[in-house]
């Protein structure tokens, strides 16, 4: 059985991230992309742009000192051009450390990511661990 193509895009901009490829992952996302992050903390919001995701995921590493780490569970795709995602996320931030579950609902169009909703097991952990 092959992957959906679609999966196999997102399959590659984990790999990315997990490698810091930011010029890898531009290339995949449309130039108005928008990733949506949920809760209270100082990552949170609507980053518009790619500009803005890619300073949002260079802020994650900075912010974990390298630590964040994405294990990747488990992707779907629904033909249609969106994609979940199902991920642990793992990262030491100071004298914090964050083991959470996370989804991503990713829109495509024309191959590229336009749209990234972040969806978090426990916003508030969440929330405390990024303030």
């Amino acid at each position: 059985m092959s992957e959906h193509p679609d999966c196999a895009l997102i399959r590659r901009g984990y790999e990315a991230f997990g490698k810091g490829d930011m010029e890898k992952l531009s290339t995949m996302m449309t130039a108005d992309v928008i990733q949506h992050v949920p809760g209270a903390s100082p990552i949170s919001g609507h980053h518009k742009g790619r500009e803005a995701v890619l300073d949002l995921y260079r802020r994650l590493g900075e912010e974990t000192n390298g630590t964040m780490r994405l294990h990747l569970d488990k992707l779907l795709a629904d033909g249609r051009g969106h994609v979940m995602s199902f991920h642990t996320t793992r990262a030491d931030r100071g004298d914090r450390g964050i083991e959470i579950h996370e989804g991503i609902f990713f829109t495509i169009v024309a191959g590229k990511i336009s749209d990234l909703d972040v969806c978090i097991e426990d916003i508030d952990e969440a929330d405390a661990f990024w303030s």
